[in-house]
């Protein structure tokens, strides 16, 4: 079944179909694999938006006088 699999936020683990509501979990994803990985694309995306937050912080330093 395709695009049925899940990351569940509540219980850390792979769903698949219904499962927790959709505010506790990421996906649908189409395989179980993908699912699994979620957590640690999330993570990752998370820290690479945080990087780049700072870096756009650090080369605006200067431009209002301050």
């Amino acid at each position: 079944m395709s695009g049925s699999w899940f990351w569940c936020l509540e219980h850390g683990q792979v769903e698949e179909g219904r499962g927790c509501p959709n505010d506790r979990r990421l996906g649908p994803y189409d395989t179980y694999e993908e699912a699994a990985d979620a957590i640690t694309r999330t993570r990752e995306r998370t820290e690479q938006m945080e990087r780049a937050d700072e870096q756009e912080r650090e080369w605006g330093k200067g431009w209002d006088g301050s």
